[in-house]
Order: structure tokens, then sequence, then C-alpha cells
């Protein structure tokens, strides 16, 4: 059985079981408000500092950057992409220590702004669902070592903000996650170990990959946090998947594709299901506009925003089959989003805002990928004839 694991210092390893859609989500955990991100940020831009990498020549993009790289280069004129790569994005991302009274571990983070914001994941700094109350540490590219204060975090996808108070730091840029395509090269980079300014390569093994893992929210009683270590019921993401390396550590880190931009948050690894940890060729990213997006409002408010379909779901699966073929539709919740765009029980769920939808993981993880409000298609079977519904999400934190 593949089993999915945390690519943080402390691992936790679990199956992967059926869920509904309309299961209560964990509560998010809600920090004093930031401002929000500058919106250039968040930019979705393919330029980089200094020239950029893959189109005009390896060794003036990595000689005319504008920061040095944590990247070892004792030859110039024989750099090729993945150095260049590595290069340009390296700068932007830190290696992170996570400890309390209990326990530790290590992760990985990437620069959002140049004044201190850093995007991770939830599960490196509450160690898996043990504590909000960690301390952080931060290393930076050149070693710099300060602490960090966590902003917000969102259990319902992994993610996390950090602050330090340093001001010159290099952004991540961001590239559009829509744009991706199968067998696409990247690059890994963070702390796989400890082992900062770590880079492996790779190609986009698959796009729209469907995935549960623990929940990082913290259990409400102290006496079982330190116990549990998984914080509340597994959560279904929607992900990139890699057969670059990642390994315990690389959590938070960045997948940046072949002009050093972020296309991805490194938040799991699978195991062949022997409890032995380590890189397989198949690992997960959390996309850059769904990442980009959840960083921007936990900045602003403290928490993040998702979306609410209002409809009980299961795999449509016939047990001679051993294949599920969309969601199945058991209820949908009166006034909620399904059922005002006209969505019944018995319809089967086949797409969601132009994705296939394999299953009720699928679905799950789609919507949830949505901020409150949004205003998605979604396609079903009723009788075998194919309906398109334009749906109003409603919001997950109505379930609280």
């Amino acid at each position: 059985m593949s089993q999915w694991n945390r690519s943080g210092e402390n691992q936790f390893t679990f199956s992967s079981p059926q869920s509904t859609e309309p299961a209560k989500p964990p509560k998010p955990q809600r920090k004093k408000r930031r401002n929000p991100l500058p919106a250039a940020a968040l930019a979705l831009t393919a330029a980089l500092v200094g020239g950029v990498v893959g189109s005009s020549g390896w060794t003036t993009s990595y000689v005319n950057l504008s920061q040095p790289a944590p990247v070892v280069v004792n030859n110039a004129t024989a750099v090729n992409w993945v150095t260049g790569a590595a290069a340009a994005a390296s700068p932007s991302v830190v290696t992170l220590s996570v400890s309390s009274s209990e326990t530790g571990g290590s992760g990985s983070g990437v620069v959002l702004t140049e004044d201190g914001y850093i995007l991770t994941n939830a599960h490196v700094v509450t160690l898996g669902g043990k504590t909000e109350t960690a301390m952080v540490s931060v290393m930076l590219w050149d070693g710099q070592v300060v602490a960090a204060e966590l902003i917000g975090f969102d259990s319902v996808y992994d993610l996390a903000v950090l602050k330090i108070e340093r001001t010159g730091l290099k952004p991540i840029t961001f590239a559009d996650s829509k744009t991706l395509n199968v067998g696409q090269s990247v690059v890994a980079i963070g702390a796989p170990l400890g082992l900062s300014s770590t880079v492996t390569q790779g190609i986009i093994s698959a796009l729209n990959r469907t995935i549960q893992v623990a929940s990082s929210e913290v259990s409400e009683d102290a006496s079982l946090q330190f116990w549990t270590g998984n914080g509340g019921n597994p959560i279904s993401l929607q992900v990139i998947q890699t057969d670059a390396a990642i390994n315990p550590g690389n959590s938070g880190g960045a997948l940046v594709n072949d002009s050093g931009e972020l296309i991805g948050i490194n938040v799991a690894i699978a195991t062949a299901g022997s409890g032995t940890s380590g890189s397989i060729g198949v690992g997960f990213a959390i996309p850059s506009n769904t990442s980009g997006r959840i960083a921007n409002e936990i900045i602003a408010t403290g928490v993040a925003s998702h979306g609410l379909l209002g409809a009980l779901v299961r795999d449509n699966q016939e047990q001679s089959q051993g294949f599920s073929t969309g969601a199945y539709v058991e209820a949908v919740t009166e006034d909620g989003a399904a059922s005002a765009a006209g969505i019944t029980a018995g319809d089967v769920i086949i797409s969601f805002a132009g994705q296939r939808v394999a299953g009720a993981s699928d679905l799950t993880a789609m919507v949830r990928a949505e901020p409150a409000g949004a205003e998605v298609e979604v396609v079903v079977l009723r009788n075998n004839q194919r309906l398109d519904f334009q749906v109003t999400l409603g919001s997950a934190a109505d379930l609280n």
C-alpha cells in the first residue's frame, strides 16, 4: 500500500482513507493582523534579477546575479541550467530549526518579501500538529541565523507564514502553476536532513494529483498535543508530483522551474510501505498559485479562506470496477452552494473548475484550494446526461 510521509524532519506516515467533502475542516489558527503582501511579491513574472536563466546563456545569467548565490561554481564557463536555476532561487530559500520543550525538528522555507515574510509548511512550524508555540529559528542563505515569529498557519492546506526582522532579502519569483506541463524540468531546493542549500533535479511527473496527509491542527487538549502528533483528521491536498529527490527536511522548500521561479512548496514524499524514510522518486508540492493565495491571506488577516461546496460525497465506485469515476453526491446541504446551483443527490461530479474529478478526495482538495466565494464550473452526470453548473462556493469557516 502506498503511503505519504511528511517531508519534514519529524515524520508521520499515514495510509490514504476515504474522506467526504463536507467534513469539518481543522480550525484555522488566528494570529495578529499584518499588512498584505505587496502585489509585486506574488506577481506571476518570468523576469530574473540579472538576466533570464535559460534563454541567453548560463554563464551570463549566473555571473550577473545581483546577489551571490549559495551555489558553488568552480568553472563559470560550464554552468548548466540546473546551476543557473539554483543560483537564481537559492538566496530565497531558508533553513528552519523548530523546537519545543518536548521535541524538535527542521524544515525549509521560501522568502516572500524583502522585509522578512517567509512561507513554509504548517506541519513544520507545529511539529506535526503538536504545538503552536514552538520556537523557530531561520538560517538565511548567507549563514545568518535569526529568530522568527509565527504570523499564522493554515492546517487545511498545510501552509504557514513566518516573519523575521530583516530587510534586504531576495523574494522568490512566483510562476503561474496553471501553465505547467508534465515532463517539464524542475529543481527542488531545501535542507534535507538539515543539509542547507541542497539542490536536486527532476521533472514534473504529474499534475493535479490528490494526496491525503495528516492535519497539522493542534489539539485543544494540551495533554494530547505531544502524543497524537496529527492534530486531527487527514486533509486532502491537490499537488504537483515530481521525481526530483525530496527527503525529510525539504518540507516548506522550493520547487522551481528552469528559470528559478517558484512553482510549488514541497510538502510530502511517498514511501513503499516498508516504513523506510527517504526519496523513492515520488514527491509532492503545493502549487504556487494556491500557496501564494493562502500566504497573502494569512499575512492580511492571520487566516486563509477555503471554499465549501455543501455536498456529502463518496467515490463513484462499483465493487467490481476497482476504480472511481467521479464523486457521487449522496446529499446536499440545504441553502448550500451545490443546492443553490441545482446540483442534487444522485449526481456524479466529474469535473470541477475545468479539472477531472476522479473521486471524493479529488473534489475535497479542489474545493478547499479555492477561496470562499469563488465562482467555478461544475460538471455532473445525471441519468447519463452531462450537465454544467456555475457554482458560487460558500466558506468552510461556516462549518466551525
